[in-house]
């Protein structure tokens, strides 16, 4: 039962398509934003070149040159840039997360809310029905008195039960004017400032970002907002403004879900290990590789590329964290370094490789992330920001605990049969 619900890949099956996915697929046929030369940047390295066609094929959108992008680190400083970028809005506010939890956040986001749409700033909020499972109704209410258009996605209904149960929205998204965005692995939740329970703070990462590519992501959210309300489709100049270029950074959005020709999040990942030739650093909570990404590992790692890998300690799922661990002695046993931050959670979802591109977003390394999820990473094309990125991983690894092969290999025979049953149903997670 666990595996009709969960397991299958529905996309493969013409028997399980639903109507969602059919009308999704429709409306990328008729509102395609075909790439323009102008529009195409043209790589010197072909290491860059290769990746940026195949996300451009997979995703349908193309790298953007000139972008300004700040990577912010702690969950403070996110959010403090994104409330201050929020009170500059003049025309609208687009916001899509998978959680939005009650807290000091919410309430500072409903104040600023009420205050700009006296301003006659439009907002738009999605999130999802499962990951904001905690909202309550007298507050989706109370967002929709002041006059905020807000609306669940896929929400659980009669006779698409299976689809929406399975396939989440799992985006950070926020767009401002149609000129300023966000996006990274950051929830609208207190869980980032303070800690609530035994895992302390969420450790994680964000982009800021400002330029061409944020006309990339805002129609991520136009097409997520079109299926959620079913009544608005933003595609004018007015939600789609021409904009100005604001730096020299090169950056690629790259969205995936069950609704794609193409796992495009699981393809990134295997092309950026495939492309390393000196080092990857992959920094993920959830880290549950397919027997597809264990073989690209395998062979870089053969082949002589240093790998290192961050996970947490601690976990908020007893199943994703055993199923997780049951891949390690076998990552350990090919070379691969693996750290596992001690103090708060990790949850930051970032790629750094060779020193020259960077990923950061909300793809785990997970089945559920490559196939089932609605996901978004921000390619970053630029050697500044991913040594900041490799310096932020490194110092983090200091802190962290490095698992030794022969140690992990004798470890109980209680927590190998613990992580062979968690692993059992690593499809499922």
């Amino acid at each position: 039962m666990l595996y009709l619900i969960f397991g299958i890949n529905r996309r493969r099956f013409k028997f399980f398509k639903l109507k969602q996915t059919v009308k999704r697929k429709l409306y990328d046929k008729t509102h395609k934003n075909k790439s323009t030369k102008e529009q195409q940047v043209q790589f010197k390295d072909p290491k860059k070149a290769k990746l940026a066609k195949l996300l451009r094929n997979s995703s349908d959108f193309s790298a953007r040159s000139n972008n300004e992008v700040k990577v912010i680190q702690t969950g403070e400083k996110t959010f403090d840039t994104i409330f201050k970028e929020l009170e500059n809005a003049e025309k609208f506010i687009h916001m899509q997360y998978y959680i939005i939890e009650e807290g000091e956040i919410f309430d500072k986001l409903y104040r600023l809310f009420k205050n700009k749409i006296t301003q006659g700033v439009e907002i738009r909020v999605l999130y999802d029905a499962i990951g904001s499972y905690s909202l309550r109704k007298k507050i989706i209410k109370k967002f929709k008195e002041i006059g905020v258009k807000i609306y669940p996605i896929l929400p659980l209904r009669f006779g698409s039960f299976i689809f929406t149960l399975n396939y989440r929205n799992h985006r950070k998204i926020i767009i401002i004017d149609g000129e300023v965005g966000f996006t990274g692995g950051v929830n609208i939740s207190d869980k980032y400032i303070k800690p609530k329970d035994y895992l302390g703070i969420w450790d994680d990462t964000h982009l800021y970002i400002k330029g061409p590519v944020v006309d990339t992501l805002n129609r991520v959210f136009i097409k997520d907002y079109y299926f959620a309300s079913d009544q608005e489709l933003l595609l004018s100049d007015q939600y789609l403004p021409k904009i100005q270029d604001s730096g020299n950074v090169t950056v690629q959005i790259v969205a995936g879900g069950p609704d794609s020709d193409h796992p495009s999040i699981m393809q990134q990942y295997i092309t950026m290990i495939n492309l390393a030739e000196k080092y990857i650093y992959i920094s993920n909570p959830y880290f549950i590789p397919n027997s597809a990404m264990l073989e690209a590992l395998r062979i870089a790692a053969l082949s002589g590329v240093n790998i290192k890998l961050l996970v947490p300690k601690k976990s908020d799922s007893w199943l994703a964290k055993h199923s997780m661990l049951s891949f390690f002695e076998e990552l350990l046993f090919l070379g691969i370094e693996i750290y596992q931050q001690k103090d708060d959670f990790l949850h930051s979802k970032t790629i750094v490789m060779d020193g020259e591109i960077a990923s950061v977003g909300s793809g785990n390394f997970d089945h559920r992330s490559f196939e089932h999820n609605f996901e978004t990473n921000a390619i970053i094309y630029d050697k500044k920001i991913a040594e900041s990125i490799c310096k932020d991983f490194i110092e983090d690894c200091k802190k962290s605990i490095i698992l030794d092969y022969k140690c992990y290999k004798n470890r109980p025979l209680k927590r190998k049969l613990s992580e062979g049953i968690a692993r059992f149903f690593s499809p499922l997670l």
